[in-house]
């Protein structure tokens, strides 16, 4: 199988690579370089509607296919991710900027993980029954829905690509899938692969473009009946506005501000390890780093003696070098974004303890966008840093006194996503667990993901759950059977 990336890509549609209707492209951009280096379809309403008739020709034969047939065509996917786990870490890395060593340890491993995990979990997939006496039994029937849409975001291309549509395409459904037009070699390389492993003709479309043109297309759609979204909170806004008097099943997974709480009597050096990763993993581009770090003021000037040298030693540099701890961040539009959310930070009287400038690289990357790991302090829960999702390379630390004041400051935003606590006291972090608005909590540890677990957020962070047998149920429609003796 070739894994070539032609300058001009392509939609993946009814099993066939085929350019956009409108004959017009997007400029990729190397986030390294700041160079353009291929053009993506900048598809529309006309793409969506042969992409939809692609899949309503593939639906009546996927949608009744064993389990264990589907089992095969979708665990040979993973095998050939994994095969191809080099090529398609570099064009990983190209596209979105991160580390290579960082694509080839989480994104593409994670991308087959998927693919396997709901290639063997629809074989598991059980369905209730229920018994009245002697009077009858319900039994429960889990159905495809039919088409769905999948739109997933740029921060992680294919592992949270895969992350949606495998269990939607693992429950019998057929799939338009739009990926990050920031972001879209790795998906147009997934069609060859499914290609390759012989997934039958459309049911997995993918198609390229931006979300005003294409991405709507697909949630206004009439023969698309659920979508899945991993975004902003903004966009998240506007699909349910959309999707809502139409009545399709939404899963939002949108935004979050997360707070990482670390009492005194943790394991200081797991927690320092954790915390670098949680602040600066991704260049901060991950829906579930730690932005907030919320300190015991016991602890406070000790974490700051630690963690500053630290975080000044993390190499900023291109992607391609292993020594590399930082990478590009993913555009310019986002570069400058970041840039503006720092100067506002000093403009609410905020103190810099280190970072916040832009990185200047010398040779291949003198143009990509680069910035210094940043940590602020001195600023109050209410201003707009600690308020509004920054989603880079910077973190903010804020002390508290009692464990009360520590759950009220790390429940003080819109967001709930997620959390991470640091406490060898058990019965303190099962209270603080308990009491955190947040879908998903850590304690002493972070990004440990088990792919049974629901994950999704509460309040602005999003509606639904994924994960394990969450997402096969929302990918399935519940019909109860009741038969009377």
């Amino acid at each position: 199988m070739n894994l070539t990336i032609p300058y001009h890509l392509e939609n993946f549609i009814g099993g066939n690579f085929i350019g956009p209707l409108s004959g017009s492209f997007i400029d990729n951009i190397n986030p390294a370089t700041g160079a353009i280096y291929g053009q993506i379809p900048d598809s529309n309403e006309k793409d969506i509607e042969v992409a939809v008739a692609a899949a309503k020709k593939a639906f009546p034969a996927w949608s009744v296919l064993p389990a264990e047939k589907k089992f095969i065509i979708l665990n040979k996917i993973a095998e050939l991710i994994e095969a191809k786990l080099d090529e398609l870490a570099l064009a990983e890395t190209n596209d979105n900027g991160k580390p290579l060593w960082l694509s080839k340890q989480v994104d593409i491993p994670r991308a087959s993980a998927n693919f396997r995990f709901f290639a063997t979990g629809i074989m598991h997939f059980a369905n209730e029954s229920h018994q009245m006496e002697d009077k009858a039994v319900n039994y429960t029937l889990r159905q495809p829905i039919g088409i769905v849409g999948c739109i997933s975001p740029w921060n992680l291309p294919l592992y949270l690509f895969t992350w949606k549509i495998v269990p939607a395409l693992a429950a019998g459904n057929c799939v338009i899938a739009k990926p990050s037009e920031v972001t879209p070699v790795t998906a147009f390389l997934l069609g060859k692969i499914c290609k390759e492993a012989g997934l039958p003709d459309g049911v997995l479309n993918i198609v390229h473009g931006t979300g005003p043109s294409c991405g709507e297309a697909i949630v206004k759609h009439p023969d698309v009946k659920a979508i899945s979204f991993t975004g902003s909170t903004k966009a998240g806004e506007r699909i349910a506005a959309l999707a809502a008097p139409m009545f399709k099943k939404l899963s939002l997974e949108l935004g979050g501000k997360n707070p990482n709480i670390i009492f005194n009597d943790c394991d200081w050096k797991k927690m320092l390890t954790d915390t670098i990763r949680s602040s600066f993993g991704n260049q901060g581009q991950i829906c579930l780093c730690g932005s907030r770090i919320l300190l015991e003021r016991s602890a406070y000037e000790e974490f700051k003696k630690h963690f500053i040298p630290i975080v000044k030693k993390l190499i900023v540099g291109d992607p391609l070098e292993t020594t590399s701890k930082q990478g590009a961040i993913v555009s310019k539009v986002h570069f400058e974004k970041i840039m503006n959310c720092i100067s506002i930070a000093k403009e609410e009287g905020g103190t810099i303890l280190c970072g916040s400038n832009a990185v200047k690289l010398q040779g291949r990357c003198e143009n990509g966008y680069f910035i210094e790991p940043t940590i602020i302090e001195g600023l109050d829960q209410n201003c707009k840093t600690n308020q509004e999702e920054i989603f880079g390379p910077v973190v903010t630390i804020q002390p508290f006194d009692t464990e009360e004041e520590a759950i009220a400051l790390a429940n003080a935003t819109n967001y709930g996503l997620a959390a991470t606590i640091w406490t060898q006291d058990i019965s303190k972090a099962n209270r603080v667990a308990a009491k955190v608005q947040s879908g998903i909590v850590w304690v002493n540890c972070w990004l440990v993901r088990d792919l049974r677990t629901p994950f999704g957020g509460m309040k602005n962070s999003g509606v639904g759950r994924e994960g394990g047998w969450e997402a096969l149920r929302f990918f399935t429609e519940a019909k109860n059977v009741c038969i009377q003796f």
